[in-house]
């Protein structure tokens, strides 16, 4: 099988701002207002050409440049809303780590069709046997362990567990899944990967829980056209849950902003963020239209079209993650 080696973007690709100090936190004390006044809060206190741009926030909070990678590092890529942007997210930013010399597994946690091995990455399962064609049902039914589910794709450097509509019974079966399973999983994993990053499905059952107690840290993918103020609250509360039992370090590294574009709408979005997560990164990943397309191909849109602007924001925000590997 041919594979594509993606490489780091030119040097003279246009970047986003990156800004510690943002305007939008002056809507803050204004956010539940009812949204005709708060139309009118956010066109007399944020000058629209300039304060509700596409640009990223790093809270003071945060060191930058981030420090090295040791060891191995799980991302799980969640929202319990679909359409969120979840698999984009995944792809894109395992395909800039890839770039940046790491070697990355993607966990695919969600059963729907238009997951990732349904509809963009396919595992290479040349020279397996069908029998042995293992999948994320299997490692979860405890009957083989994540190494033998894991397939090279077609980018050199990005691996896949891939799974398929059946990976919904586990949800339903009190002998699958068990919390802390996929992470015990990782943990004895000898694959040679430096970072696993798990897509979960849009609901807050058994398969989310379990890569939030398997992650060291969540990536928040938000839509800036359809925000679920009560989903996002949801989320809130089950993230809590798993860091009062299960998983005491889990944070939440950033927040993307899936499907941007300047509006009032998206400042009303970014600022909710920052106030319910007030030390996460927060980064929008603009519209394109070869995003959409980019599963046709079975490849990450980076591959397709590296100047695309939704690939240069998610290689901005991988860079503003992890340093390049190897750098000190």
């Amino acid at each position: 099988m041919p594979m594509t080696v993606l490489g780091p973007l030119p040097d003279t690709v246009e970047r986003l701002d990156v800004v510690r100090d943002w305007r939008v936190d002056e809507l803050i004390p204004f956010l539940d207002q009812p949204q005709e006044a708060l139309d009118e809060t956010i066109a007399q206190l944020l000058d629209y050409r300039d304060d509700a741009k596409a640009q990223i926030f790093i809270p003071p909070s945060l060191r930058l440049p981030p420090a090295p990678l040791t060891g191995h590092r799980t991302y799980v890529v969640v929202n319990q809303k679909g359409g969120a942007g979840k698999t984009t997210t995944c792809v894109e930013l395992a395909a800039a780590w890839v770039a940046m010399g790491y070697t990355v597994r993607i966990i695919d946690a969600d059963p729907q069709d238009a997951s990732i091995t349904g509809a963009w990455l396919a595992p290479n399962y040349e020279g397996v046997p069908e029998e042995e064609r293992y999948n994320l049902q299997h490692v979860l039914y405890g009957s083989q362990p994540l190494d033998e589910a894991t397939y090279e794709t077609v980018v050199q450097g990005l691996y896949l567990v891939p799974s398929y509509v059946d990976l919904d019974l586990v949800s339903f079966d009190g002998k699958a899944a068990r919390d802390g399973m996929l992470r015990a999983a990782i943990s004895r994993s000898s694959v040679p990967v430096d970072i696993t990053i798990i897509d979960a499905p849009p609901s807050l059952g058994k398969l989310s829980v379990n890569g939030l107690v398997a992650a060291d840290e969540v990536i928040l993918p938000l839509k800036v056209s359809a925000l679920d103020k009560a989903s996002l609250t949801d989320l809130e509360k089950t993230i809590e849950s798993v860091r009062q039992v299960e998983n005491p370090d889990l944070k939440v590294a950033a927040a993307v902003l899936t499907d941007w574009s300047k509006s009032k709408h998206a400042a009303q979005i970014a600022a909710t963020v920052r106030r319910d997560y007030p030390d996460v990164m927060i980064a929008p990943a603009r519209r394109n239209v070869k995003a959409s397309s980019a599963p046709a191909y079975g490849r990450p849109l980076r591959a397709i079209d590296a100047g695309a602007t939704t690939a240069l924001d998610y290689d901005q925000l991988a860079h503003l993650l992890l340093p390049v590997k190897g750098a000190a």
